[in-house]
């Protein structure tokens, strides 16, 4: 593994440089890149280089606009996709990519909780992501699955990877409990696209096993 910090925020490089391999993206919440790439390794996902992205302003740099706190006592979101998905396009993406050595065959963008909506969002921003991977994705998010209906893909996905955990809807917030129903239908959404796309539901909570459900999403965009 190496590193690279660009403005603040820390980057962990796996794979082998020189080589002409896929580039999956991941936005972390902590520090858990190393953990992703070892469940990638124990589901023999094809050969592919990660970035891990660690240090970020969560509920702001993910976030594709300003929306309430979902409890008394906890930060609200402010907005700050746009304005860090262009570090990370025009800065920190162009680091990687030369710190690698290597011309990727295409680029990916996964993400776990917001970091799915994110991946998400992106695709809507950008045309660089070939591939998608939304692990237990805050698709309950207010707005976002009006914004997915009535925009369009800057450039269409190769494929998009779903999943959220199987009792997540059961929460007893009432916006975070519509989280399946919006995912099954911006699922719904992209098979009317004729997008390859795949919506899995895993057991447990948002919490359970999240490096594993990223793992598995990362690997089924690399098989398509």
């Amino acid at each position: 593994m190496t590193s690279l910090e660009i403005e603040g925020k820390k980057i962990a490089l796996f794979g082998s440089k020189n080589t002409s391999s896929p580039l999956v993206i991941l936005n972390t919440y902590g520090d858990e890149g190393e953990e992703v790439w070892d469940e990638c390794h124990k589901l023999n996902c094809p050969p592919f280089c990660l970035a891990a992205i660690s240090n970020l302003d969560w509920n702001n740099e993910l976030s594709p606009w300003a929306s309430p706190a979902l409890y008394k006592n906890d930060g609200g979101f402010s907005g700050g996709a746009d304005s860090y998905l262009s570090l990370l396009t025009d800065k920190i993406i162009p680091a990687v990519c030369d710190s690698m050595g290597a011309k990727t065959s295409y680029l990916a963008l996964a993400g776990y909780s917001l970091a799915g909506l994110f991946a998400i969002y992106a695709a809507y921003k950008t045309d660089i992501f070939s591939r998608i991977v939304s692990a237990s994705g805050s698709t309950w998010f207010p707005g976002f699955e009006e914004y997915v209906k009535s925009h369009d893909f800057k450039k269409k996905p190769d494929c998009i990877y779903l999943s959220l955990g199987d009792t997540e809807a059961k929460a007893k917030n009432k916006v975070l409990a519509t989280v399946q129903d919006k995912a099954e239908s911006i699922f719904e959404l992209y098979k009317s696209l004729k997008i390859p796309v795949i919506f899995e539901l895993n057991k447990g909570n948002h919490f359970t096993e999240a490096a594993l459900r990223t793992a598995k999403g990362i690997k089924w965009i690399l098989e398509q």
